[in-house]
């Protein structure tokens, strides 16, 4: 190997290793690269993303725009969505043009399900550091809060709290979901802090005078945070499955948002009559959801080890 392709990575040891980055990160991007699974969910996440971000692309129609009741229930003239025509998706109950309403109903979901990760992983680094860290009374206090969370179903729950607040926005829903979704990722961030914090590494650095802050932001955290991320990542799909279900039971969002579970829920009763009605958002719906699972499950897979 030539002196300008060789990559020089120093070990633990200081030592001088040849050859191929020993990063951890680097070595899962490069089996991420190979496997078919996550280009497919990239590519479909992406074109969602971009649906939600920036609808206009899409459709000229805004959500709930040129309605007209005359053309309701309006059948698509081929299940192709590719064939053209004024309405290539169909109209919806209110004479909506369905394919604006699909594209506009994207980003309600995948907001919610970003935001209610985001708060659990915060609470779950938060609580589970403190909890793994410090031990003793804390610890037993932290795990069982934890208890009392797990008892309470997390749909169930959600239904109950959702039912007493006037208004189901976005960041409601979100903050209901957030708040019931965090004991089994804090349990997950507890044992990798447990596994952690007696290594030599974060000895050395007590010995060094370091603080306990510092300590856990610099030696423990990047150790035992990349399991956490990745259930997060494959909850986000579970969450989005969560916030149309919420919607479809008619205690999540509510109109005029437009979101894919109001599509289900609307579709219901006149299914064997207009199933385009129901078939189109589940179909989107699914492939978000999928596609999130296949994401996760293919990072999960490229940072461990074991599986390579």
């Amino acid at each position: 190997m030539s002196e300008t392709t060789e990559v020089a990575a120093t070990a633990q040891t200081g030592a001088v290793v040849s050859g191929g980055s020993a990063s951890l990160w680097g070595d899962a991007w490069r089996d991420l690269c190979r496997r078919v699974t996550f280009w497919v969910a990239v590519v479909i996440l992406a074109f969602m993303g971009l649906l939600a971000a920036f609808p206009s692309l899409f459709t000229s129609v805004g959500p709930n725009g040129g309605c007209d009741v005359r053309q309701a229930k309006l059948r698509p003239k081929s299940w192709n969505p590719f064939a053209g025509g004024d309405h290539p998706f169909g109209t919806d109950t209110h004479g909506c043009d369905y394919w604006a309403q699909i594209v506009h109903g994207t980003r309600a979901p995948i907001i919610v399900g970003f935001l209610v990760t985001g708060i659990a992983l915060v609470l779950a680094i938060t609580l589970g550091s403190l909890s793994g860290y410090y031990g003793r009374l804390l610890d037993a206090f932290l795990s069982r809060l934890t208890d009392v969370f797990f008892g309470l179903p997390l749909l169930l729950g959600a239904l109950v709290i959702l039912t007493a607040f006037p208004s189901h926005g976005v960041f409601t829903e979100s903050f209901v979901l957030g708040l019931l979704w965090w004991p089994t990722m804090t349990r997950l961030m507890r044992g990798q802090v447990l596994s952690v914090r007696d290594a030599d590494y974060v000895q050395a650095a007590r010995l060094l005078g370091a603080r306990d802050l510092r300590i856990v932001v610099r030696h423990i955290l990047p150790n035992a945070v990349a399991p956490v991320f990745v259930y997060a990542m494959l909850n986000v799909g579970v969450v989005i499955g969560y916030e149309a279900t919420l919607d479809y039971l008619g205690v999540g969002l509510q109109y005029p948002t437009v979101s894919w579970g109001l599509q289900l829920s609307q579709a219901q009763e006149i299914f064997t009559d207009y199933p385009y009605l129901l078939i189109y958002p589940a179909v989107f719906l699914t492939a978000t959801v999928l596609s999130f699972l296949l994401l996760g499950d293919a990072v999960r897979d490229a940072l461990d080890p074991k599986l390579r």
